[in-house]
């Protein structure tokens, strides 16, 4: 296959695992926040609940990461087949998703001051006019979870479908974790924390009119950033962790040493001396590793021929030291 060709080939069948349905979804998603929190916010400056306004803000932020996702999709899918990147451009996707979720903890840090501001300087509510506003922004949160729902399943089963038989451990250990698509997530989660923080409103709303604990109505927005703040903690872990290559916990590391070490001669000793692994796409990997042997046949085209068990390893760089000494 001529050299063009195959980079070609390895980048459309490789690294370049672009995700339409989420794109689509989630720019949907992204104009529909973006209305519902014009909406939102000025009805909760109009109508004066801490919580309504409150939950605008947040969905306003919102829009601007949902945004940021779309945009990630955007231009991972526009740069797929350019030479710079060396292993393709699905970590603009979790750049996206950590941007995100530095946004959701921005956003509980809002939600936190104008909650201790209303606790300090309370205002009268309109609280009719407000809660029918909050189930409107509740009923467009569960619209938007559904629309990147689906898309999360189509993503989750393409995923599976692509499994193989070799991976190990608990179905939602770090193999599973290693097949979701963070960006979406992300985005996921920012319209889960809207829906959340349209349930605490609603509620801080009906005490409040119901039997005036006026109270309810920023002690509601308190809690809702410690939820956010909640998932953006582990939405950063996530991300963090594929963006700093902290791969080598991975169940594959353990995998990529046991094939190695057995891939020499009978009555041969093989070692690997130095192992690095690193993600390169949502269930691909990469690995550069030095080895010592006493067989005087193994070659690097050999190891790969061994690695080749693993179809998750998509690239390998292999260095080989002889070891003259007598038989383990």
């Amino acid at each position: 296959m001529h050299t063009d060709n195959l980079s070609r080939w390895i980048h459309d069948h490789v690294f370049d695992q672009s995700n339409p349905l989420a794109e689509r979804s989630t720019r949907l998603v992204m104009w529909i926040t973006a209305v519902m929190m014009v909406v939102e916010i000025a009805a909760g400056w109009w109508y004066n609940s801490m919580a309504l306004l409150a939950d605008g803000w947040h969905m306003s932020s919102h829009a601007v990461a949902i945004g940021l996702s779309a945009f990630a999709y955007s231009a991972a899918r526009r740069y797929a087949q350019d030479a710079r990147f060396a292993f393709g451009t699905w970590k603009i996707e979790i750049l996206g998703g950590f941007a995100s979720a530095i946004f959701l903890l921005g956003v509980a840090a809002l939600m936190i001051f104008g909650s201790f501001e209303r606790i300090l300087s309370p205002q009268p509510i309109q609280y009719k006019e407000a809660i029918a506003i909050a189930v409107l922004g509740l009923l467009v949160n569960i619209v938007c979870a559904l629309i990147l729902g689906k898309a999360h399943d189509h993503e989750h089963g393409h995923s599976h479908g692509h499994d193989h038989a070799h991976h190990h451990g608990p179905a939602h250990g770090p193999a599973h974790e290693a097949h979701q698509d963070l960006n979406l997530k992300s985005a996921y989660i920012h319209v889960i924390a809207d829906a959340a923080t349209s349930v605490l409103a609603i509620a801080a709303l009906i005490g409040g009119w119901l039997f005036g604990w006026s109270w309810l109505d920023p002690v509601m927005g308190l809690v809702g950033a410690v939820l956010v703040a909640v998932w953006a903690k582990g939405l950063i872990e996530q991300t963090g962790k594929v963006l700093l290559d902290r791969e080598m916990d991975h169940p594959v590391v353990e995998e990529i040493r046991e094939v190695v070490q057995a891939c020499g001669a009978e009555h041969t000793l093989t070692r690997v001396t130095d192992l690095h692994v690193w993600r390169v796409g949502k269930n691909v990997y990469s690995c550069a590793l030095s080895l010592v042997t006493q067989d005087t046949k193994l070659t690097p085209t050999r190891v790969r021929e061994c690695l080749a068990v693993h179809e998750e390893i998509v690239h390998a760089t292999i260095e080989i030291h002889r070891y003259p000494g007598p038989a383990a």
